[in-house]
């Protein structure tokens, strides 16, 4: 799996280390994964073992009521990352060194519990299966520790033609 650190010359800092979405699509503009959307949540995960797993901090409008984040930005937040972590899924079984335009068919989230406003969110992704152009994603949303949201999401590669083809590149 490729990993890019970027070291701050002339600095006591630890290194920055670079997420899929900066290394392999700088310039998209998705509202939740995109680093060029200045506006979107702007997600960063990174590689783990049979998948991906991010941390992510709120702001004020992404709550629902005082102190509960909505639930559309639950459901982006999985969306995206469960998208990215079929991408290099399916990368890595083909052996490509880019990841292909991939796509969400279907996917769908259980909140299990409020999510509270505040605190560090965690993001965690597994492959469940993964066929040649199509893999089956499980995500799971954590505050401090507490279990307060699912999902599962089917995501596609798409092939030339399709209107998210070029999206990342």
């Amino acid at each position: 799996m490729l990993m890019v650190v970027i070291a701050l010359e002339g600095t006591m800092t630890e290194p920055i280390k670079l997420s899929v979405q900066e290394i392999h699509a700088p310039r998209s503009i998705c509202f939740g994964c995109g680093p060029a959307n200045d506006e979107g949540l702007r997600i960063r995960s990174f590689p783990i073992e049979n998948g991906l797993e991010m941390e992510f901090e709120t702001l004020g409008s992404h709550q629902a009521f005082p102190g509960m984040i909505n639930g559309g930005i639950i459901g982006t937040l999985l969306d995206c990352h469960g998208n990215w972590t079929a991408a290099m899924a399916i990368m890595n079984q083909r052996e490509d060194s880019h990841p292909p335009c991939t796509v969400t068919a279907k996917y769908s989230v259980k909140l299990r519990r409020p999510t509270p406003y505040g605190v560090t969110l965690r993001v965690t992704s597994q492959v469940e299966s993964l066929d040649e152009n199509r893999a089956n994603i499980s995500m799971k949303l954590f505050a401090e520790d507490e279990l307060c949201a699912t999902g599962d999401g089917l995501f596609v590669a798409v092939k030339e033609g399709h209107p998210a083809w070029h999206r990342w590149h």
